[in-house]
């Protein structure tokens, strides 16, 4: 078979460097994960007489946003697409240091990029809707179709309990998913843990629609800001929202990371005593074996 011109371009720029590599996947999973995500909620709030999608059709979009955000970058970095994900497993140490920062940089990017191709497709419509006036609060505000922003009957307080309880239930969810002892095949994890996120949607999204992610909720912010929303993209409530879907979700992760290993990760299985103990590829360790299978993570 001739060489293709795919072929020449990959022997002239791919990289065999494996923080590249991973970079570039979480870069274009999180990419994916946010454009989808802000793409869902604008067609929730967009449309008028009602049109527009319910409630558990965002849980349903988010949670397919987050399943093949997934599914592209695993295979190259274990597709965290969340800084929420990559500290809480730096903080059990399955990621060394330099990676993880580099994981954060690369989501933080994509997340913007996201929300960028987001707003130059919904130019139009977004227009359309507010006149031109890109406001934050109000019946024609649309900033919440980029970041989140708390109901009125949310506190400071409450909104960050609702972080952190959120993003300790869907770290519980993944490191079950990819503990080589739940028996999920590689190819259904991300299938796994995007349902998860729906359920997570339909369970927690009342209080301020369940961001969980740094960097889903940071990257699109600086966005507005810059797209002419005004100061009150970080100022709203007195300075007191934009920090907690950031401080929140990592909370709440490593809680999540922590809770996982204290009462299942350490324990042994009956079948094998497994234990996993490394990042991108988990090392399962049985009693006269040692195994190695890819990781799959994420988030919202």
């Amino acid at each position: 078979m001739s060489e293709t011109w795919v072929d020449k371009v990959r022997a002239k720029v791919g990289t065999k460097k494996d923080l590249v590599r991973s970079g570039l996947a979480e870069f274009i999973g999180t990419f994916v994960l946010v454009l989808v995500i802000n793409s869902v909620v604008a067609q929730q709030i967009l449309p008028k007489n009602g049109t527009g999608n319910a409630l558990i059709g965002v849980n349903v979009g988010v949670g397919l946003g987050i399943f093949f955000g997934v599914a592209l970058s695993a295979k190259a970095s274990g597709g965290h697409i969340n800084p929420a994900v990559t500290i809480a497993f730096l903080v059990i140490q399955q990621i060394k240091p330099v990676k993880a920062l580099v994981y954060i940089v690369a989501q933080t990017l994509g997340a913007f990029f996201g929300a960028v191709v987001t707003y130059l497709v919904y130019y139009n419509a977004i227009n359309a809707f507010d006149g031109g006036r890109h406001q934050v609060i109000g019946t024609k505000a649309t900033a919440g179709i980029f970041a989140s922003y708390p109901a009125p009957h949310l506190g400071t307080v409450n909104g960050l309990f609702d972080q952190v309880v959120g993003a300790a239930v869907f770290v519980l969810i993944i490191l079950h998913v990819v503990d080589r002892r739940s028996g999920y095949p590689g190819w259904a994890q991300p299938a796994v843990i995007g349902t998860g996120f729906v359920m997570i949607g339909t369970a927690f999204a009342y209080n301020a629609g369940y961001p969980l992610n740094p960097a889903r909720d940071f990257a699109p912010r600086l966005f507005t800001l810059l797209a002419g929303y005004g100061g009150k993209t970080f100022s709203f409530n007195n300075y007191g929202w934009f920090w907690v879907p950031i401080v929140g979700p990592i909370i709440g992760g490593i809680l999540g990371a922590l809770i996982y290993n204290l009462f299942l990760g350490v324990h042994g299985h009956p079948a094998g005593d497994y234990e996993v103990v490394s990042t991108r590829e988990v090392t399962v360790v049985t009693h006269n074996t040692n195994e190695k299978a890819a990781e799959h993570v994420v988030e919202a």
